[in-house]
């Protein structure tokens, strides 16, 4: 007895990811190294200088890793409570952090205790910041406070109480040490000047503000809150140029790549976003496992850094040349010649003894009601949600065995108005497919002959056989208008073709010619006399 021949499913040819110079560029990365830190990853800073040491503040802990070292060179622990905002000096010297105790501690990066310790604050710290000059020191505070501080003397210089909630992003130009910008959950975005009592612009976000960034030029400014990212224009008295909302979940955090000219944004819903800066479209997507909190990006674009709510920290380094060319110019390794002749001329001897273990065939549920011949059963199988909408090539390909065996008629008749509106469903989103439309259309034809009984009986199936015809009525203008496009392509490279000159004829050959096309034409013998 013949054993039973699974269904075969074809296997169409996938159409393949679109590969761009950006693709390329951010793929470029080794995979990546993951540590585990003692908390939550709130912020990540690289220093200005070489060799770019990085610092990671989670939890009660600011550690500082080198380039490519996944043990802390460094560790700050002086800190009674949640540690936030840990940021370098421009000349990497000295790293400052906020903390949940209110005070705002200056670290020396060869030392271990802190240099100075600013209080003033009566609720958590979460956003500190160096200005250009590097003698003054920005804070922000969940008490609606943000200040700044002179660090020679351990004084504050200023303090603005203008937020009417959490101020937690804040970023100081590069340009001018008197300006700086603050973020806060009041949904606004307000610009100082220490030379001025009071904010000199403010913009509404909309949605409580977590993160700010200046462009190099310091003439846009983007911010991140809710699922927005938004940019906006200085120069122009902080007008809203684009907003962007590619993201599912809070945008936590904001970073621009080495050029100025990709932004990326990333957010809890585990994913990374890189924006090209000219047209704001997203050019490539980062995966993770948890929600992101922090990302930072090395000088150069050497390193990705992510901090994520499982305390997980994710390091990707970029591939070097020779590693790049090596695994792009590397070849899967054939099997050896001997590895397929061995064994080959093994004679069995005479006391060996073969033990054969069958091997099960595992069928697929479709298979297994084919194999008992319930065909309605297997057809219905076929027609699972997960099925018809993930893998359509196999409701297809199932529905083409039947009608190969003569039972697709059976399987699609005496059907209820749940499964023919099911049944119709898959064809409607299936029928004009090309790779599909020659099996799904002799099962249309077969469905209509059936059920043409019963129409107007059901409301739903109605329209849906409504909507069929329209389809079919609109593919079929679209092959008319495709058929009109060939034949008119047609004629401009018929028309495009270099005309071939005909030789010319003799007197006597083109007379002959002529008398014969008469004599054709009148049925006429040819008066020569050779006919």
């Amino acid at each position: 007895m013949a054993s039973f021949k699974p269904t075969k499913v074809q296997v169409y040819p996938k159409l393949g990811e679109k590969v761009t110079q950006d693709t390329l560029y951010w793929k470029n990365y080794k995979a990546p190294v993951q540590i585990k830190e003692f908390g939550a990853i709130t912020n990540i800073d690289f220093s200005p200088v070489a060799p770019h040491n990085f610092a990671v503040t989670a939890f009660t802990r600011i550690h500082i890793y080198g380039p490519f070292s996944q043990e802390p060179v460094k560790t700050f622990t002086r800190f009674k409570d949640t540690a936030y905002c840990g940021r370098f000096r421009s000349d990497g010297q000295l790293l400052v952090a906020g903390c949940e105790d209110s005070v705002v501690r200056l670290f020396d990066v060869s030392g271990k205790v802190a240099l100075r310790m600013f209080k003033g604050h009566t609720k958590a710290v979460h956003i500190t910041d160096f200005t250009s000059d590097r003698y003054q020191i920005l804070t922000g505070s969940d008490d609606y406070t943000c200040r700044l501080w002179d660090i020679p003397n351990a004084t504050e210089l200023n303090t603005y109480q203008e937020h009417t909630d959490y101020i937690r992003c804040g970023v100081t130009s590069k340009l001018n040490r008197d300006l700086f910008i603050t973020g806060s959950y009041d949904h606004t975005l307000k610009l100082f000047d220490a030379r001025a009592d009071k904010s000199v612009m403010t913009m509404d976000h909309g949605q409580p503000v977590e993160s700010l960034l200046l462009y190099p030029s310091e003439g846009l400014l983007v911010s991140a809150g809710g699922r927005h990212v938004k940019v906006w224009d200085l120069l122009k008295g902080g007008q809203p140029l684009v907003s962007l909302k590619n993201h599912h979940k809070t945008v936590t955090c904001l970073c621009l790549s080495s050029s100025g000219h990709r932004l990326l944004s990333a957010s809890l819903d585990r994913h990374v976003k890189v924006y090209n800066t000219t047209n704001y479209k997203v050019v490539h997507n980062f995966d993770y496992a948890a929600s992101i909190l922090s990302l930072a990006l090395a000088p150069d674009d050497e390193s990705i850094v992510v901090g994520m709510t499982n305390s997980i920290l994710s390091i990707k380094h970029r591939k070097s040349l020779d590693e790049s060319k090596e695994i792009s110019g590397q070849q899967r390794r054939q099997p050896s010649y001997r590895v397929f002749v061995k064994g080959k001329n093994y004679v069995p001897k005479q006391d060996d003894y073969l033990v054969s273990k069958p091997v099960k065939q595992h069928l697929a549920k479709y298979d297994k009601q084919l194999k008992k011949f319930n065909v309605s059963k297997a057809l219905d199988t076929a027609l699972e949600t997960w099925t018809r909408l993930r893998k359509p090539e196999i409701t297809v390909a199932v529905i083409k065995e039947l009608d190969r065996r003569g039972t697709l008629k059976n399987a699609l008749a005496g059907r209820d108005e749940q499964g023919l509106a099911r049944l119709l469903n898959f064809l409607i989103g299936n029928v004009v497919d090309p790779r599909f439309a020659p099996v799904l259309v002799t099962a249309a034809e077969m469905i209509l002959d059936i059920y043409q009984s019963v129409i107007g009986q059901s409301s739903v199936v109605d329209r849906q056989l409504l909507r069929l015809q329209e389809l079919l009525e609109r593919e079929i203008d679209y092959q008319q208008d495709l058929l009109e496009v060939l034949g008119m392509l047609d004629t401009m490279f018929a028309s495009s073709l270099p005309r071939k000159e005909v030789p010319s004829l003799d007197f006597f050959n083109v007379s002959v010619s002529y008398d014969i096309i008469d004599s054709l034409l009148t049925c006429q013998p040819w008066s020569n006399g050779k006919m």
